[in-house]
């Protein structure tokens, strides 16, 4: 049978005739991660036209147009998850961040807490039954998708084909423009060894059979390098990329003792190299969800031994984290972390980890510290933390005191520091510990 949607392409418009359909005033989604669909963007901020214009979103790939100053008044970024391209003019004033849970931002569109005029997503390209996919990121955009009365698309033939809750009809796109470009790419960061020795000692607290949530970068990275020998893993998470790959690839995992989507990765979003899009796509193996599922902490509870890797940019003597800001400058957001640590704390066997680094700036600042910096977020609350991992070691702050909590904390600080923590909790505290 001839494919009634193999000339879709014929009715492609441009870029500037595709943002024209956004109105003053607009509230608009725009897709993430390696969904960015950056011609978009671009045609949307050369706009001269337009007037208060909102656009929502997580983390995004590539140039950001619509953040630029020559942007002012007409369309302003409201940041869901702060990425780089974001950050400054965050940090200026020229943007907006709003704090929420990853699995609470679907509800805000279908609740019409925030109410969407306009989605802005990258496709798939439709199949024979007029399905396109959302790709690489179905996360908050499936949502979005659905509550959005305007839907405008980069339709590329580069972007995977993925499985689960990812589909979309190209019935519902008001205008598109067709490509075939590469995506958005983010290679695994280069592993140094602070990296390498928090991996090993994650790696040591992973059994066989469990389930796994890791986010992005050189630790998550570190510690999927040294699982290969591990069986019978499982993966619920909200995002994964190339080391995932090769974890699959190993045979390390078969999501075989898994309870939701037993057999099957089910996952977000991805972010990573082509490598991965060429893994995920047509993939049955990969289930892809909304965050309003995959985070959901009633269903991720529900897996044996969730081991929830997760990382921050500071703690506190007492276990507070903070994972989204340096003292008031914003730096990404509260994502997934808190859904996947109490998610992980309420598993049969569940490990909710927290690693960070001893450090910063080359050994200058240590990144557990008596206090917070001011304006500093707390992502997880002292509440919630259990497992605290750096390269001196690993400690379990659940069922401790205050004291307790500071004496197992400096264990694992910076010998360089440790004297200054143990001086500040007897100030603050009066905790009275042998310096």
């Amino acid at each position: 049978m001839k494919n009634p949607y193999s000339d879709y392409a014929a009715k492609a418009v441009s870029p500037a005739e595709v943002v024209k359909l956004i109105p003053n005033g607009a509230r608009c989604f725009l897709h993430g991660a390696a969904a960015t669909p950056t011609a978009l963007v671009d045609a949307l901020a050369a706009r001269t036209d337009l007037e208060g214009v909102r656009v929502y979103h997580a983390h995004t790939e590539g140039r950001l147009a619509i953040v630029g100053r020559e942007c002012e008044g007409r369309v302003r970024s409201v940041s869901l998850f702060t990425g780089p391209a974001a950050r400054t003019a965050v940090d200026e004033g020229r943007a907006d961040f709003m704090p929420a849970f990853l699995s609470d931002i679907p509800h805000f569109f279908r609740s019409r807490r925030i109410p969407l005029d306009v989605a802005i997503v990258q496709l798939s390209p439709p199949d024979e039954h007029g399905w396109c996919t959302l790709g690489t990121s179905v996360d908050v955009s499936q949502a979005a998708f659905e509550s959005a009365p305007i839907i405008l698309a980069e339709i590329n033939e580069q972007m995977p084909r993925t499985r689960g809750e990812s589909f979309v009809p190209f019935s519902r796109i008001n205008a598109f423009i067709a490509t075939n470009r590469p995506l958005h790419q983010h290679p695994p960061e280069p592993e140094g060894p602070v990296e390498g020795r928090i991996g090993e000692i994650i790696a040591d607290l992973v059994e066989d059979g469990s389930t796994l949530q890791m986010g992005i970068g050189a630790i998550p990275d570190a510690v999927l390098t040294r699982l290969h020998h591990k069986r019978d893993l499982g993966i619920h998470t909200e995002m994964f990329s190339d080391r995932l790959v090769s974890l699959v690839e190993a045979g390390a995992v078969t999501n075989k003792f898994k309870a939701v989507f037993p057999g099957r990765i089910l996952t977000a979003f991805c972010a990573g190299t082509q490598r991965t899009f060429d893994f995920i796509h047509d993939n049955a193996f990969v289930t892809f969800a909304g965050s309003d599922r995959t985070n959901d902490t009633a269903t991720i509870r529900k897996n044996p031994k969730v081991v929830a890797i997760n990382s921050a940019i500071e703690i506190d003597l007492t276990g507070q984290v903070c994972a989204d800001s340096m003292g008031h400058a914003i730096y990404s957001g509260i994502g997934g972390q808190m859904d996947f640590v109490r998610g992980a704390a309420l598993s049969p066997g569940g490990k909710p980890i927290i690693a960070l680094p001893a450090t910063a700036k080359s050994g200058a600042i240590s990144r557990i510290t008596a206090e917070l910096k001011p304006g500093a977020g707390v992502v997880t609350t002292r509440g919630h933390v259990h497992w605290v991992v750096t390269e001196y070691g690993a400690v379990n702050l659940q069922g401790l005191t205050l004291r307790e909590r500071a004496e197992a904390l400096i264990s694992i600080a910076h010998p360089d520091f440790r004297p200054e923590l143990r001086r500040a909790a007897n100030r603050l505290r009066h905790f009275c510990f042998a310096e």
